[in-house]
């Protein structure tokens, strides 16, 4: 589970001449879609997974049959390409049941797969309850969105282990009733409601007044504001003076004095140092000694990791932190194709610092006079200028999943939409493992 992190974390730094992007091979970006990424939420304000569609498709998975099972193919096959692990967290595919049949389905990995099953209008029951146990014993789970009007929905409900309804299509009291009676006939298979598609902080407390347990929708964005300004973290500024000592000229016994106080912060670190996600053969108990075995630039690339950790979470906080994370990997994955030779890590930070600002409710400007960073990365970030600008484009546009500045960044970064999204997927997967073992 781990190597993808031990080969990026444990490598030799490489050379840090200011690199040049070299042209890539351009793709038209209609040649392929663009995959979407959208996050789910538990109940405890967690991130706990995503929903994976392609752009013209929906969370719904209710296009017309023949588009349907296009829509299916592609995004299983986008999926099935990716070798890294997207589905550490539930990974949330909704498909038609007609597709289920498709030899995709069997190439799927099983770990934290829910197929979202939207009922074909001429689904047979009979056949769709077989399809759907033969994918339990691989330990696919399976989600079946609300349809009492089709013929094969009270039979094929019974084996789901997610019981779906689009919140934003339907009434308060349909959705009301539909949790109800999920939970009246939950039976032998107990069923976790999802409510998909809730918009707004209000819809999601209904959601959760009656008792459902995973939410996806854009009301994570509109939380985002809602914490106060000093509601953050009170090590992040010891943190970012940390960094700074690190990428500066100061001993490494200066350095460790500053870990001394305070002696929380010095245990969070040499804890999230030791973790397995770091994937080191040797136990830290020092900074000195961190200083010494991971060097600086990987410290410092760690300890911006770090500066993102949430310790209360809330849903505008999990979303920063997945936005900033992803940032980075997805640009550090990109690079490795469109800027080959040149060490990636300058690539990471500036994704993972363009949302610094956000992260500390300073100006990012401001926040970056503070730092020792090269005039790549703070051009990058400042001015959308210089060699790391085009990535950072493609980052942002990916994560607001803005089609027509994607196809234009893409192109413009000399990256195709495939290789966007086999990046974007590498980053998922970095991510997961990354938060998993924080507070």
């Amino acid at each position: 589970m781990f190597n993808s992190l031990k080969k990026l974390f444990s490598g030799k730094p490489g050379q840090t001449a200011s690199p040049r992007a070299v042209p890539a091979v351009q793709t038209t970006a209609a040649s392929t879609q663009f995959l979407r990424r959208e996050a789910v939420f538990d109940r405890n304000n967690r991130l706990s997974g995503h929903v994976f569609t392609l752009q013209e498709s929906t969370t719904l998975a209710d296009a017309d049959a023949v588009r349907q099972r296009s829509f299916d193919e592609t995004l299983l096959d986008t999926l099935n390409t990716s070798t890294d692990a997207w589905n550490t967290s539930l990974a949330f595919i909704p498909l038609s049941s007609s597709s289920l049949d498709l030899a995709a389905v069997d190439r799927l990995k099983s770990s934290n797969i829910v197929l979202l099953v939207q009922l074909a209008a001429d689904a047979e029951a009979d056949i769709v309850c077989e399809t759907i146990d033969r994918l339990h014993e691989r330990g696919i789970q399976i989600g079946v969105f609300r349809q009492p009007k089709n013929p094969a929905f009270a039979r094929v409900i019974q084996l789901a282990d997610f019981a779906a309804i689009d919140i934003g299509a339907n009434e308060a009291d349909t959705a009301r009733d539909f949790s109800a009676a999920v939970r009246a006939s939950a039976g032998e298979r107990p069923k976790r409601l999802l409510a998909c598609n809730v918009e707004t902080l209000d819809d999601l407390r209904f959601c959760q007044q009656w008792h459902f347990d995973t939410f996806h929708g854009k009301f994570a964005s509109s939380a985002s504001g809602v914490r106060a300004e000093n509601s953050g973290d009170p090590h992040k500024a010891l943190l970012l003076n940390m960094m700074r000592l690190v990428q500066g000229d100061a001993e490494n016994a200066e350095i460790a004095a500053a870990m001394k106080q305070d002696p929380l912060l010095s245990f969070r670190i040499l804890r999230y140092l030791n973790s397995p996600a770091l994937g080191l053969t040797h136990r830290i108990d020092s900074l000195a000694q961190a200083l010494v075995i991971l060097g600086r630039q990987r410290l410092t690339r760690w300890l911006s990791v770090l500066l993102f950790s949430v310790r209360d979470p809330h849903f505008g906080d999990w979303l920063l932190v997945e936005n900033a994370l992803t940032r980075g990997r997805l640009m550090e994955v990109l690079g490795e194709q469109s800027m080959p030779g040149v060490a990636h890590d300058p690539l990471f930070l500036t994704g993972i610092f363009s949302c610094l600002g956000e992260l500390l409710h300073r100006p990012l400007a401001e926040t970056l006079n503070d730092m020792l960073l090269s005039d790549d990365i703070k051009n990058a970030l400042l001015e959308r200028s210089g060699p790391y600008a085009p990535l950072l484009a493609v980052a942002e546009a990916s994560e607001d999943f803005d089609l027509p500045r994607m196809r234009e960044t893409a192109l413009a970064a000399g990256v195709a939409p495939e290789t966007v999204n086999r990046a974007l997927l590498a980053a998922t997967a970095w991510a997961s493992e990354v938060t998993e073992y924080w507070e």
